[in-house]
């Protein structure tokens, strides 16, 4: 059986920008080893698999060396490939049966919408070698499920760092969302460092989202952001967080390339 491959820039409308993923819509499951030498093939931050399932899809992601319970991007690539390559009509839900529970995708006006899980952070005393891994001073640091949450005191620090990701690895946690109040036309600015999950920076990431909605809502008193992940190839969220259990996620996507894997 040979399976299509689709390549698609999330979070951007601008090809070779945005955070990449590869989305495969299976007619038949594969094994979980399978699937993650596929993702290892490919070689990008996330690889997503779907498969029909109780009136939606379950949908599964793997880095380049492990499963993930959450990834933002490639639901939203997976969420595109099955409006553009016409598994579902423009005007259907996207249903995702995932380890994160159910996720639901809707498309508003060129704009994919997203219906995460809220994740909280708790103020922590700091790992004493950070400051170090970071090579830049910070105000203050979180901890949630995702990883650390530093904040520091400008965008322009959080644009021009350059971490130590062999030492970040030492880190009792090895994933890192580094954030500052935004610039010029964005509430807020980040970057996510995840050598703990083979990748050593995640151009634009939903899950990282899933943290700083709370974090920013609270200290700029609103529901509402336009926030920018400042990687080398960048990328805008939309985010919606009214409180409580969700969080609402919105981005463009672009089909850059479609490829078949010879299964032999």
């Amino acid at each position: 059986m040979n399976q299509i491959i689709t390549q698609v820039d999330a979070f951007t409308n601008t090809p070779f920008k945005g955070n990449p993923a590869a989305v495969c819509v299976l007619a038949t499951p594969q094994p979980d080893d399978w699937m993650q030498k596929v993702a290892q093939e490919m070689n990008l931050s996330e690889t997503a698999f779907l498969i029909k399932k109780n009136g939606g899809f379950n949908l599964r992601w793997f880095t380049p060396t492990v499963e993930v319970p959450l990834c933002g991007h490639a639901t939203l690539a997976s969420a595109h490939v099955l409006w553009s390559e016409g598994h579902l009509s423009l005007n259907q839900e996207a249903h995702f049966h995932t380890k994160s529970g159910l996720l639901i995708a809707k498309l508003k006006g060129g704009w994919v919408e997203l219906d995460f899980p809220v994740n909280h952070s708790k103020s922590i005393e700091p790992p004493s070698e950070l400051n170090e891994v970071l090579g830049i001073a910070y105000k203050s640091v979180y901890l949630n499920s995702l990883g650390y949450l530093v904040e520091v005191e400008s965008a322009e620090l959080v644009r021009q760092m350059q971490p130590n990701f062999q030492q970040m690895k030492n880190l009792p946690i090895a994933n890192v969302i580094v954030t500052s109040i935004g610039d010029s036309e964005y509430d807020f600015v980040s970057r996510f460092f995840a050598p703990g999950l083979g990748i050593d920076e995640d151009p634009v990431t939903g899950a990282a989202h899933c943290c700083l909605a709370p974090f920013w809502r609270e200290r700029l008193k609103k529901d509402e952001f336009l926030a920018y992940q400042a990687s080398s190839r960048g990328g805008v969220v939309k985010v919606n967080y009214p409180g409580e259990n969700r969080v609402f996620l919105a981005g463009q996507a672009i089909t850059v390339m479609r490829g078949e894997l010879i299964m032999g």
